[in-house]
C-alpha cells in the first residue's frame, strides 16, 4: 500500500487536482501550473546530467552546521588530501577468477586482493579541436546554447594528450611504461595540480546491468551491520579489466598488464571507476556551492543497475520496459537472426542477454551489447533483454536467488514471458513521430525497442491537467536529422541530442499524437524562454546535450555545472518564479564509478549505486543533508504527492511505501523495499528567500 508520511507544515493541505474529460486532451496540457498543490512549490525542474556517483563527486565534502554525511572522508577511507585513510581497507578491491565456470555469477568466490590496481586507461579527446571539432569560441557558442559566456572556454580545453586505451599517466601513480601502476588497491584521487586538473577529460568506466551486479558483489551470506544487504562493492576494478563488456574494444598493448585479458582487446578503461574528485582542493566548485547553500541527499540512488537507458526510463515510467509484438503483447526479441545488409551492424545478432562466460575466458560475456560473441570482436549492439521470470535464462537464477535469500525476501517484479530491456536501445519512434523500430535505412541501427503503450508520469499529468514539458538540448536540430548523422558536427549542424535519455520518445500515446508531441517535447531554448516569460509548466524534465551533460570522456563535470548554473541563475532572476520553484539536480546513473554507500534491493532491476541529488529552492535550509533512502522514482512520488496525483500503474515503483529508518541507522529502511518522496529535503515552514 502506498502511504505518505505526514509532515508538520502549514502548506501541506490536500488540493484538488484539475480533471479532464478525456485523457490526452490538449486542454489538459495547457492547465494552470499553479493548480492546487500541497506545498508552495508550483514548478518543479528536474535536471539530469550523466554518469557520476555520490562518492565520485562528494568524496571529501565536509558538511556544515553539524550535519552528518556518509562519504569516503567521513568513513576515514580517505583523508582530506585524497590519500588513503586509516580505514582504507574497507574499500579494497579484489580480482576474481571465474575461468572454467559455465554460468554467470554476480558474486565470485575465488577473490584475491590486488597488490596494486591495474592501470586506469585514458579516455576522452586527446585534442579537443581535432577530436571534437570545436576549435574557437565562436564554434563553441554555435554548438551549444546552454552555457553562460564565462563557461564556453571549457569546450575548448581539457584534452588528454594521450591516445585512447593507454595508461593514463596524468594520474598520480600511473606510468606510461612498466610497472604501469603503483596505485593502492582502492579509491584514488583522479585530479592533481601537475598534470590532471579539474578541467580535464577522463575515462568512461563500464556501466551496464550485469556488470554492475558484479561490481557490487552482493550475497546474502555477506550481510552484516557494515553490509546490510550483503553488497561489498569490491569488484569494480576486476569487472572492468575482465572484459565483461562496455566499451569500444580497442587493442591493449601485448605487454601492458597481466591483469587485462591476454591477447587482444579490452572493453572498458580499467579501474577508472575508482577515481574521485576532491572538493577540498577546489574540484566541483559550483556543486559544492549549491550543496553549501541549499540541500542535498547522501542516500539517493540510480534506480536500476547499469546505464543510461534503463535508469532514464525508470525516471519517467517508474518501471522497466519490455519487448512487445505489433499488437503490444509480450514477445521474444530477435535472436540469432540476420540483420539487414548495408548497416554498420550487419551480421547475426542476438538481442537476448547472455552474461555467461565464454569458454576459456575469465568473465567475457557470451552475448552483451559490446563484446557480443565472446571472440574478441565486439559489435555496437547485441544482447540487452532478459526474461527474468524464467530461471533458465542466462544470468537470472543467481540474482533471483539472492533476492529471495534476503531477510525480507524481495519480489523480482518480473512478469512471465516478458523480456525486459536492461541496457541501451534506441526508442521506437524518431522525434518527428515516425516509426524507428524496423526502419531499414542504412543510417539507422537495428538496436531499437518496439514502441510501447506502457504508462509514464506523462499519462498521469495529462489525465489530471498538470502542465509539463520535456526540454531536451538540441531537440530542434535532431528533428531535422533523425538519424543523427551530424552528431559530431559543430555550429548549426551540431547534434548531441540524447534519444535514449527521453523516455517519452518510447511511448505510442505521446509520439503519435502530434498535438501532444509538439506541445510537450521541446528544445532547451524554449526552457530559457519559458523561464524569462514566466510560462514555465508545473513539471519540467531537462536534459543537456552530449557536449555539456558531464558524461565522462565525452563531456566534463565543469561543463554540466555550467549548464546547471545558467538555469539556476535564470530562475533566480525572476523573483516571482523563484519563490514557487524547486530545482532538482542529479545524474541519470553512476557511470560505473565506485561508491561506498548502502544499496537497497528493490526488485530484479535495482537499486544501484548512490548518485548526487541537490535541491535548489527557497524552501531548503543551507547545507541540509537528507539521509532518507530515495532514487529517481522518488521524484515521481514527489510530483504525485505535491499535485495530489495517483501512481502510474499498479506495479510501478511509486507504489512503494516511504522508508522507516532502522534504529540507529537512518540510511537503511526497516520496511524494505521502500523509497522516500524527497519531502525531507525541504522545510516548507520557511519564508521564501
Amino acid at each position: 500500500m502506498y502511504t505518505h508520511r505526514s509532515r508538520r507544515s502549514p502548506w501541506l493541505q490536500v488540493g484538488a487536482s484539475v480533471g479532464c474529460l478525456a485523457a490526452f486532451q490538449l486542454s489538459c496540457a495547457a492547465a494552470d501550473p499553479a493548480a492546487a498543490t500541497r506545498t508552495p512549490i508550483k514548478h518543479l525542474i528536474v535536471i539530469v546530467g550523466e554518469n557520476r556517483t555520490f562518492d565520485h563527486i562528494f568524496a571529501t565534502y565536509a558538511p556544515r552546521g553539524g550535519q552528518r554525511i556518509d562519504n569516503l572522508l567521513s568513513k576515514h577511507i580517505i583523508n582530506a588530501d585524497g590519500s588513503a585513510g586509516p580505514r582504507y581497507a574497507e574499500a579494497w578491491q579484489y580480482s576474481a577468477d571465474v575461468t572454467g565456470s559455465a554460468s554467470y555469477t554476480p558474486n565470485p568466490k575465488n577473490k584475491v586482493l590486488y597488490r596494486v590496481l591495474p592501470a586506469p586507461l585514458s579516455g576522452g579527446p586527446a585534442d579537443v579541436c581535432k577530436d571534437n571539432g570545436i576549435c574557437t569560441l565562436s564554434e563553441a557558442r554555435a554548438s551549444e546554447d546552454g552555457l553562460d559566456e564565462s563557461d564556453y572556454p571549457y569546450l575548448l580545453s581539457g584534452g588528454t594528450g594521450i591516445a585512447a586505451k593507454l595508461p593514463d599517466s596524468r594520474i598520480t601513480g600511473v606510468h606510461s611504461s612498466a610497472p604501469y601502476s603503483t596505485l593502492p588497491p582502492g579509491p584514488f584521487q583522479l585530479t592533481n595540480a601537475r598534470s590532471l586538473p579539474y578541467d580535464s577529460y577522463a575515462a568512461n568506466p563500464v556501466h551496464r546491468f550485469y556488470q554492475m551486479r558484479q561490481q557490487l558483489d552482493c550475497d546474502a551470506a555477506q550481510i552484516s551491520a557494515r553490509f546490510p544487504d550483503g553488497c561489498r562493492a569490491d569488484l569494480f576494478a576486476w569487472t572492468e579489466v575482465s572484459v565483461g563488456g562496455g566499451g569500444d574494444g580497442a587493442a591493449v598493448p601485448a605487454d601492458f598488464s597481466t591483469d587485462y585479458a591476454p591477447g587482444a582487446t579490452t572493453t572498458g578503461e580499467g579501474p577508472a571507476g575508482l577515481g574521485f574528485y576532491n572538493m577540498q582542493q577546489g574540484d566541483a566548485p559550483y556543486t559544492k556551492y549549491l550543496a553549501d547553500h541549499f540541500a542535498f541527499s547522501d542516500n539517493y540512488h540510480q534506480p536500476a543497475m547499469g546505464g543510461t537507458g534503463l535508469n532514464s526510463l525508470m525516471l519517467e515510467f517508474g518501471d522497466a520496459l519490455w519487448f512487445s509484438d505489433a499488437d503490444g503483447k509480450p514477445a521474444m526479441p530477435p535472436h540469432g537472426q540476420l540483420v539487414w545488409a548495408g548497416t554498420p551492424d550487419a551480421g547475426v545478432v542476438d538481442e537476448i542477454e547472455n552474461p555467461n562466460p565464454a569458454p576459456r575466458t575469465n568473465n567475457w560475456y557470451l552475448e552483451d551489447g559490446y563484446g557480443a560473441g565472446g571472440k574478441g570482436s565486439p559489435v555496437s549492439g547485441g544482447g540487452s533483454y532478459s526474461a527474468c521470470a524464467d530461471l533458465g535464462q542466462p544470468g537470472v537464477a543467481p540474482i533471483v536467488a539472492y533476492l529471495r535469500a534476503l531477510p525480507r525476501p524481495i519480489d523480482p517484479k518480473c512478469e512471465p514471458g516478458h523480456y525486459y530491456l536492461l541496457n541501451n536501445y534506441n526508442p521506437g519512434y524518431f522525434g518527428d513521430g515516425s516509426l524507428a523500430y524496423g526502419d531499414t535505412d542504412p543510417a539507422n541501427t537495428p538496436f531499437t525497442i518496439p514502441p510501447t503503450r506502457q504508462r509514464s508520469i506523462a499519462d498521469v499529468l495529462l489525465e489530471h491537467g498538470v502542465s509539463w514539458k520535456s526540454y531536451s538540448d538540441q531537440w530542434n536540430t535532431y528533428l531535422g536529422d533523425k538519424y543523427q548523422q551530424h552528431d559530431t558536427a559543430v555550429g548549426a549542424l551540431s547534434d548531441q541530442y540524447c534519444n535514449i535519455c527521453n523516455g517519452f520518445q518510447y511511448q505510442t500515446q505521446i509520439m503519435t499524437d502530434e498535438r501532444i508531441r509538439s506541445a510537450h517535447i521541446r528544445d532547451t531554448v524554449d526552457l530559457y524562454a519559458d523561464i524569462d516569460h514566466g510560462t514555465l509548466p508545473a513539471v519540467s524534465f531537462v536534459k543537456p546535450s552530449g557536449w555539456v551533460d558531464g558524461h565522462p570522456a565525452s563531456s566534463k563535470w565543469n561543463l554540466y555545472e555550467g549548464f546547471v548554473r545558467k538555469i539556476v541563475r535564470s530562475v533566480q532572476a525572476n523573483p516571482r518564479l523563484w519563490q514557487s520553484t524547486a530545482i532538482l539536480i542529479t545524474t541519470d546513473e553512476g557511470g560505473g564509478y565506485f561508491d561506498s554507500g548502502y544499496v537497497q534491493a528493490l526488485d530484479y532491476f535495482g537499486d544501484g549505486t548512490r548518485i548526487p541529488l541537490i535541491a535548489v529552492s527557497p524552501y531548503t535550509r543551507a547545507g541540509h543533508i537528507s539521509h532518507e533512502y530515495t532514487d529517481h522514482v522518488s521524484i515521481l512520488k514527489f510530483i504525485e504527492r505535491n499535485w495530489s496525483l495517483p501512481t502510474i500503474s499498479p506495479r510501478s515503483r511509486d507504489n512503494l511505501d516511504n522508508p522507516i529508518p532502522s534504529a540507529g541507522n537512518p540510511y537503511v529502511p526497516r520496511n524494505t523495499p521502500a523509497i522516500g518522496d524527497l519531502f525531507d529535503l525541504f522545510d516548507f515552514s520557511l519564508s521564501a528567500r
